[in-house]
């Protein structure tokens, strides 16, 4: 009866002991304990070549890659936002120091316009015919219409005029013929103002009417164009209780005018008494006294009306530069 069969390899026993590896642990090649302290090196996988590890890679979790993406995200709007930043201060810096050479430049031009200089001769004209063009608003009534007026009579003799009344300021159409209005308010007339005087005698009767126009060119254009009649011009004013009541449109003997500045100075006479043009023969009115006081009473007025003032200024500001 035969024997049954033993292992051929004598002194290899299993160890129970030992666990099967798990999960690829220990790794291949690596030695392990055994039964009586032995140990037992793994054999490494097949198509391993000696001295080749294997290395355990652990893979990025969803969340990792969120969080990378998140940052690279966070710093690529930084690196734009430093971007635009350099750019806004570069623009705002040009347009502050262009800004800044502006008000450089006012600055110096206003401390130039602002600094006393002497006035040249242009400034000068145009101060005297500013200062001549606003005396109809700027002087009182007793400037523009003296309550009396010298004036030299025939024969040399020193005689006066009194004003005896003030008419209402009126639009140029209303207090001038209808040839002389349309004329006026072509060329821009503004008013016109008038006043009536007396001789000393009280035997002529003087209307004063001052047109008021935008500016001398303005009259010097109105004027080339008025009538040369001696029949129209500035309509008399008669004051009730005065030599003047009976000084009507019948009663002018003569019309005049006189171009100053931006005024043209009309006058019209005629007797206190009521006498009519037509009553009076041509030869009487040529030696009367009545046209000339006529015309000394409204050249005095012309030409306190554009005199040149007593002072001009020397400089920008008064008379020191």
């Amino acid at each position: 009866m035969s024997k049954p069969e033993r292992s051929q390899e004598p002194g290899r026993r299993r160890d129970a002991s030992a666990s099967p590896a798990r999960d690829g642990w220990p790794p291949p090649g690596s030695w392990t304990p055994h039964a009586g302290g032995a140990r037992v090196r793994r054999a490494p996988p097949p198509g391993a070549g000696a001295g080749a590890r294997r290395v355990r890679v652990r893979a990025w979790s969803a969340a990792g890659r969120d969080r990378l993406a998140a940052e690279r995200a966070e710093l690529a709007t930084l690196e734009q936002g430093i971007r635009f930043r350099t750019i806004f201060l570069i623009l705002m810096g040009t347009i502050l120091a262009i800004a800044a050479s502006n008000v450089l430049t006012g600055a110096v031009g206003l401390f130039r316009e602002t600094a006393a200089r002497p006035l040249t001769a242009a400034e000068q004209a145009r101060y005297i015919k500013d200062d001549i063009a606003r005396r109809w608003q700027a002087w009182s009534t007793d400037l523009v219409f003296p309550e009396e007026l010298q004036y030299i009579g025939l024969g040399r003799a020193q005689q006066y005029a009194r004003r005896v009344g003030l008419a209402p300021e009126t639009p140029c159409r209303s207090g001038t013929d209808a040839s002389t209005g349309s004329v006026l308010a072509q060329y821009g007339c503004r008013t016109l103002l008038r006043a009536t005087y007396v001789d000393q005698t009280s035997t002529f009767v003087i209307t004063v009417g001052i047109a008021v126009l935008r500016d001398e060119e303005a009259r010097i254009a109105a004027t080339a164009q008025l009538p040369v009649d001696d029949r129209v011009g500035v309509r008399p004013v008669a004051f009730p209780g005065t030599a003047s009541e009976l000084f009507g449109a019948a009663q002018r003997q003569r019309n005049a005018w006189i171009p100053v500045g931006p005024y043209v100075v009309f006058s019209t006479a005629g007797y206190s008494d009521g006498r009519t043009r037509q009553s009076i023969s041509p030869e009487e009115i040529l030696h009367s006294e009545l046209w000339p006081a006529a015309q000394a009473v409204a050249g005095r007025i012309a030409r306190a009306l554009g005199d040149e003032p007593n002072a001009v200024p020397q400089c920008t500001q008064g008379n020191v530069c």
